[in-house]
């Protein structure tokens, strides 16, 4: 199952990063990051409630204390990255930042530019310690636990950036701007639930986090068909790579 897992996190946030780009590209809205941690944290919390009160999922403070320094990982990792979707290209931030998938890989194995460009760097390095880190700790945490656990801390974030953004800073919220950032971070949030449920099979995680950081390949498709930015024949040929790379490993594993 680890392999579908990672199929379902690659296409949602494939989604996610469509709509933070659309979300977050105003420049001329210096809080447009903050504002996506908000959306994200609220859709989180209100999953976060469903599997707590609906399906019994445990949660406590210990649980969340345990998983803290991978949530804080992600979440740091993800407001750089909203950051930088605001100056660069998509087809350009998503493989950058999504190359984290490799160097999970090499550690995950071993264990058992310049300018804006540092953003999406930054990135792939918090990104590629989070999930390693992660499946290292889902070792001793049930899957469930831990998303909700991430989730309860992703709301914190959001309430954090709230109180500075709207009630601090008096930046308004205009619903037509504010759309896109709510319906990626319902894309992310179900990304989220698929990433845990591939990350839980803990004797593939050297092959489920490639796969799923693979979603920069999507992304830079849907770059090209929503944001009409501009591909070359490199691009193209890089993105069947990649797609031949995927079905070697679910075949691999078959």
């Amino acid at each position: 199952m680890w392999f579908w897992f990672s199929l379902i996190a690659l296409i949602c946030w494939s989604g996610s990063d469509l709509f933070s780009k659309i979300g977050c590209q105003d420049a001329d809205d210096k809080y447009s990051h903050l504002k996506m941690v908000m959306a994200v944290g609220l859709v989180m919390g209100l999953h976060a409630a469903y599997e707590i009160f609906i399906n019994g999922t445990e949660i406590n403070g210990s649980i969340i204390l345990t998983y803290l320094p991978v949530s804080l990982l992600y979440i740091s990792s993800m407001t750089i990255g909203y950051i930088g979707l605001r100056y660069i290209e998509l087809s350009i931030s998503s493989p950058i930042c999504n190359s984290s998938g490799a160097l999970v890989a090499v550690l995950a194995l071993a264990t058992g530019g310049l300018g804006e460009l540092i953003l999406p760097v930054i990135y792939c390095l918090l990104d590629a310690l989070g999930t390693f880190a992660d499946s290292r700790v889902l070792e001793t945490l049930n899957e469930d636990s831990a998303n909700c656990a991430y989730e309860l801390t992703f709301l914190l974030a959001g309430i954090v950036c709230f109180v500075y953004v709207v009630l601090i800073k008096k930046s308004r919220l205009v619903p037509k701007r504010e759309g896109p950032k709510y319906a990626g971070a319902v894309c992310e949030t179900a990304g989220q639930f698929a990433y845990i449920y591939a990350l839980a099979d803990t004797e593939h995680v050297a092959l489920a986090a490639p796969i799923i950081s693979a979603y920069c390949v999507a992304s830079v498709l849907w770059s090209r068909i929503f944001l009409k930015e501009k591909l070359s024949w490199k691009h193209y040929a890089m993105i069947a790579l990649v797609v031949a790379g995927i079905v070697i490993l679910g075949i691999y594993d078959a």
